[in-house]
């Protein structure tokens, strides 16, 4: 018998800890050195809508991997009695993917109307980056995301 930390991660239960399960959940695998994952739901403005939610929260995919530093390696869980896909296949194919930045920490959100987007970096230094991004004809929609 293994002692498992269980971490209710539906989107209703993420809504009423205001997404701290999430947090939590990603610092037990942190101090585990392993954890499972099962499907969640990253709700965009219709699942809001449909469960009632305070807001559309961020992926929980995206947190976890930010606490963990952006690095997840997925490998399959075989069971004896679940057949594969490939039935010849003999050894597990691991993969790895740098998941850091990107969409994971990405900031968006909706512009009224008519205007100018840009977007701007302030260097430590004081060196100030500005690049003209899109000139809006109407209200839409801006993301701006990064990497290291």
């Amino acid at each position: 018998d293994l002692d498992i930390e269980y971490y209710d991660l539906s989107v209703e239960n993420r809504d009423a800890t205001n997404d701290q399960v999430t947090v939590d959940a990603a610092h037990a695998i942190k101090k585990h050195g392993v954890g499972i994952k099962c499907a969640t739901i990253t709700p965009d403005e219709q699942r809001v809508e449909e469960f009632g939610l305070k807001q559309m929260w961020k992926s929980p995919n995206g947190t976890i991997r930010n606490i963990l530093g952006g690095v997840i390696f997925r490998e399959p869980i075989i069971c004896k009695n679940v057949p594969r896909l490939v039935p010849g296949w003999t050894k597990p194919i691991v993969v790895g993917r740098h998941a850091f930045g990107d969409q994971y920490k990405a900031t968006d959100f909706k512009f009224p109307g008519k205007g100018k987007l840009t977007i701007k970096f302030v260097g430590e230094d004081g060196t100030i980056i500005e690049k003209d991004v899109f000139d809006a004809p109407s209200a839409g929609v801006a993301l701006a995301m990064y990497n290291l």
